[in-house]
């Protein structure tokens, strides 16, 4: 936790209301997400019982599993998802638009827009990520065969899975961590996994501060759980009960209605108050202006969902249970990349981000106090344009004389270290060479150069280009890293409905999938 965010929390706790800690929204917001609040079975592996699914606050459809330890229900439960979670897929893939690659000297092709998943929790999003899992290998034909669609679902919902991974993407969000990431309440990490205690912080109801409505959030009987997980004392009061009487209703046809429809009160009663939780977290993320970056990142999103989209019409296979060690290097390359590049583009939007920087040394604000913008430096084969300012800060300057410096203000501008001279009244005269930015002439632009009386921020942090590593082909993977990979298996088939179980930690089904 950083400095500031800590003060922040403090001064929740000292208010009883939540801080901000940004000043616009660092994630896309769909004007159509698809909202799934989930509940799972207790005790049973990733089994699921309920959802609440759509795409309007007015729009949600609840399905249910009568009995989530038949595994016929389960997979009839991810074809009714399927019904609703692929045509919402489907409604982006309409409308393409040509971008430019290669400098200009080639195009390619992706939708303009991109689906949006927004789940209560990380457990929300772990609950997606397996069912996708348990579901993306299954066949349409052969002795257990599944609604076409549930292995299409199961390959959709892990690309939404891997995206979560992925830092600064918004195609699949956990509520409560957009939530955490703009506003800080007055309570630990572990209670702000929870979606009304976070919202009890930001929008007390009247007559309550952050800290009792919190409280009261903590009461399963006033605000259930936000899911998947479920509250015991409802396990064992209310749904187990409700089970039982679905089935001993057997083949009597009025009781096992009447059974349903009691099921499907109690867990509609469970969910109801976390679906319009989410759609009041939409509202307050709506009202923060987003950031400046936020487009390009949304932009990464619509290229893998086109990227995916387009493997899944060409008969591609699903995404492997495991990647190999050259796929796995890989991945975790380019997410260190892309979060080192979301940190950056994130203090470049925001003063207060920004500031966390400015306290540990890696930025500073001064004013310019003086500007040669017409300097050129020919001592070199030819004459180039290299201006200089002059910064003055009050700030603490942690960086050495050569380093390289960058502005928010100008992104594409380097600015070098030339002089760092202490002044009076604690003040730092920072003498800096200009480059990049200002076109290839010997005169710069308006604008380009800083002015007198500028306010400038300064930082070590880059928004450029970072290249992409170099790694062997998989075909020549070291022996150390378990040499070239071995042809993949072909999927067992899953154990039908009332089957034993047919190895340690499985739950009848020989993949395991559903674990």
């Amino acid at each position: 936790m950083s400095t500031l965010r800590a003060l922040a929390k403090a001064q929740a706790l000292a208010a009883g209301v939540a801080q901000p800690v940004a000043t616009v929204r660092h994630l896309h917001l769909s004007p159509r997400p698809l909202v799934l609040v989930s509940l799972a079975m207790a005790g049973e592996a990733n089994a699921p019982l309920a959802a609440l699914v759509g795409a309007a606050p007015d729009d949600a459809r609840l399905l249910i599993v009568p009995q989530p330890r038949n595994r016929d229900q389960r997979f009839a439960f991810a074809a009714e998802l399927a019904g609703i979670v692929l045509p919402y897929l489907d409604s982006f893939r309409g409308v393409s638009e040509a971008v430019a690659v290669d400098r200009g000297r080639d195009v390619r092709h992706r939708y303009v827009d991109a689906p949006q998943l927004l789940v209560p929790n990380p457990a929300g999003v772990t609950f997606l990520r397996l069912f996708g899992r348990s579901t993306r290998f299954r066949r349409p034909d052969g002795e257990y065969p599944v609604h076409p669609a549930v292995p299409l679902l199961g390959r959709w919902l892990t690309f939404f899975a891997e995206r979560a991974e992925h830092p600064g993407s918004s195609a699949l969000l956990a509520m409560t961590e957009a939530l955490t990431l703009h506003w800080a309440t007055g309570q630990s990490a572990v209670e702000d996994l929870h979606l009304p205690a976070v919202l009890g912080w930001l929008d007390p109801p009247p007559g309550l501060d952050g800290a009792r409505a919190a409280a009261r959030a903590e009461d399963p009987a006033c605000c259930p759980p936000a899911g998947p997980a479920t509250d015991p004392e409802f396990d064992n009061r209310v749904l187990a009960p409700a089970v039982a009487a679905y089935a001993d209703a057997a083949d009597d046809e009025a009781a096992r209605r009447s059974a349903y429809a009691e099921l499907e009160r109690v867990l509609r009663g469970q969910l109801t108050p976390t679906w319009e939780l989410m759609w009041r977290g939409v509202g307050l993320l709506a009202a923060l202006p987003p950031g400046a970056r936020v487009e390009g990142r949304w932009a990464g999103d619509r290229d893998a969902f086109t990227a995916h989209a387009e493997h899944v019409d060409a008969g591609g296979g699903p995404q492997p249970r495991r990647d190999g060690a050259v796929a796995a290097a890989v991945r975790l390359h380019r997410l260190e990349r892309a979060g080192t590049s979301y940190a950056v583009q994130r203090a470049y939007d925001d003063p207060l981000v920004m500031a966390e920087h400015r306290l540990t040394g890696e930025a500073f604000v001064g004013d310019v106090t003086l500007a040669d913008p017409r300097r050129v430096d020919d001592t070199g084969k030819r004459p180039v344009l290299r201006p200089r300012i002059q910064v003055v800060t009050t700030e603490p300057v942690a960086v050495p004389v050569g380093a390289t410096l960058y502005s928010p203000a100008r992104p594409g501008q380097k600015a070098k270290v030339v002089f760092l001279t202490p002044a009076a009244d604690g003040k730092t005269e920072v003498v800096l060479e200009l480059s990049g930015g200002m076109g290839r002439g010997l005169t710069a632009p308006p604008g380009t150069v800083p002015e007198v009386g500028e306010r400038l921020c300064l930082t070590t942090l880059s928004d450029a280009f970072l290249p992409a590593g170099a790694f062997p082909a998989p075909e020549e993977t070291p022996w150390t890293h378990g040499g070239p990979p071995a042809a993949a298996p072909a999927p067992a088939d899953p154990v039908p409905a009332g089957h034993a179980p047919v190895g340690p930690g499985s739950d009848g089904d020989p993949s395991e999938e559903w674990a």
